[in-house]
Parts: C-alpha cells; structure tokens; sequence
C-alpha cells in the first residue's frame, strides 16, 4: 500500500484543484500522467470515484467516503515526516545505554545524568552488566566497553587506556604489612575477582612481565563486592583503575606495588555506523567521549 500513496495524492489533488488539469499544473505533471494514474487508482478499487465530463467533474458517494479516508491518511504521512525531520534536530527520545556494573555505577550514571539535564525530552535507559551485551537483540543506542571491537557493523571510539593496580586498604597494611615485590603476595590474603578463579596474577614491571602465586582468600564473582571485601580489610584486590580510582584518591585504599601493574584492554564509547545517526547517540557520544576523557586525565594525574 505504501507504493501508492502517490496516488492518493493525486486524487487528493484532483478533489481539490477541481480538475484533472488544476491538479497536473499543482503536482507539475502531464495531464496524461494524472489521468492515468486516477484511472489505475479507480481499477484498483474497483469503483468509480469521480464523475467527470468535460465541463466539471463531481465524487460519487463512494468517491467522498475514499477522499475523507485519503485527507487523514496524507496528514498522518505529513506530520511523520515532520516529525521525523525535527528528530534529526533535537535531542529527544528514549536513548539506551550499556555499560559494565562498576565503571557504569562511578562514570556512566553520574554523565547520563548530567547529560539528561541539558536535554529536558531525552529519557535514558541504563543498562549495567558485566557481561557484553547484544546491542543489536537488545535495542542498545550507546555502550560504554572495554576491550577491541568484536561487531564490525558498530563505530568505537578510542577514550582512553586502562590498567590493572594492586590496591589494599590502609586497615589491612597496618595489620599484614605491604608487599613490595610479587613474589611476595603468596603470603597474602588476596581478593579474586572474574568468572575465572586465577590462581595467578600477570604484571608488568620494568619492561618484563611478572607471572605471581597468589592464595584466593576470597573469591567473588562480583566487582562492587571484590572492592567491598578490599575496603573491609579482608584482603589485596587487583583491579582497573577506573573501577578503583575514587577508592584511592579517598583513601579508602591504598595503591601499592605501583611499578606492577597490568595492561587492561582501552575504553571505547561504541555505537551503529554514523549513516542517519540520531542526535541523542551522536551527541550523547560526544559528550561521553569528552567528559570521561576528563576523568581519565584526573586518574592519571593521580596514579601516572
């Protein structure tokens, strides 16, 4: 059906210029054209429209019943396309962001929110977990990720690199002392965190990698938990240091064994291909990008 709105537009036309001729000049096209599409609409109904001779033309009952149908269905077509031309304009919808628990409860919330307050007709959807989400079978907008591109049908972003710290809280130092060396950390308590139970810890140090034993004192499938054991005492804790920055600079923990660290795969802000891309995922990307590329300086700053 959508094939022949054309030519509900022209019968349209017809009605209202009040000839054949009228509505050719109106649409600029042939009379023949006109006519001939008028004709192929009537053929297709079954039924006689218009009455016409060659001095007036007048609708039949049926014509009338048809025309009211095709005045409300060309509105609707007109007020979609207007609509769909503001969208490309205005920051407005429902936008559906994914991000992994930790990072999305520190960053993501606090920047949806921020990025809501200057967009009145945008409503957000946040969606935390851990595991990667079909953004495709999800409805997913925007997700903020970790690691290389796995869909080539999606646009990454680079905002910035990440790495795994050693970090334990000053309550668990005083008592167990701190390591220096990884070779030390099987005499530790140490918080393991991931669906794999590891019974190593993999560093860099001084351009050599650094394979340590570590004893799984506690072992959690969960970050925010992980870091709750780690502040609580109970133990060393490895992990991003955006999942621990704020940790840190509140000394809750203490970064230690600085010059070991693990190279964790980059943060990217990640969305469809630009083609036709609304303005809440272009600009939300935008804004994404360049204010956690602002957290990324302050935690480098503070942990180089």
């Amino acid at each position: 059906m959508i094939d022949n709105i054309g030519d509900l537009l022209v019968f349209a036309r017809v009605v209202t210029a009040g000839s054949l001729t009228g509505a050719a000049s109106e649409l600029d096209m042939s009379l023949a054209v006109v006519s001939k599409r008028l004709a192929a609409l009537e053929e297709r109904l079954g039924i006689r429209l218009l009455n016409r001779t060659t001095r007036r033309q007048s609708l039949t009952q049926e014509g009338e019943r048809f025309h009211a149908h095709c005045v409300r269905i060309l509105s609707e077509v007109q007020t979609a396309e207007e609509e769909m031309v503001r969208s490309r304009e205005t920051v407005s919808g429902l936008l559906r962001i994914t991000a992994p628990r930790t990072f999305g409860r520190r960053y993501v919330a606090p920047l949806v929110a921020a990025f809501q307050a200057r967009h009145a007709g945008l409503r957000i959807e946040l969606v935390l977990a851990d595991e990667i989400v079909d953004m495709v079978e999800a409805g997913i907008d925007v997700a903020l990720r970790f690691g290389a591109l796995m869909d080539s049908t999606m646009t990454a972003r680079y905002v910035a690199p990440s790495y795994r710290v050693l970090c334990a809280s000053p309550a668990y130092l005083r008592q167990h002392g701190e390591p220096t060396h990884p070779d030390q950390l099987a005499g530790h308590r140490c918080i393991v965190y991931g669906a794999r139970h590891s019974r190593h810890w993999l560093f860099q140090g001084n351009d050599a990698h650094v394979a340590a034993e570590i004893q799984g004192t506690f072992i959690c499938n969960d970050g925010d938990a992980a870091g709750a054991l780690a502040m609580a005492g109970a133990g060393i804790f490895f992990k991003s240091i955006w999942d621990v920055g704020a940790d840190l600079m509140d000394g809750r923990l203490v970064h230690i064994m600085r010059e070991y660290r693990a190279i964790a795969e980059p943060l990217h802000v990640v969305y469809p291909h630009a083609l036709h891309l609304s303005p809440r995922v272009r600009e939300f990307a935008n804004f994404a990008l360049g204010t956690l590329a602002e957290d990324w300086v302050k935690l480098s700053t503070a942990y180089p």
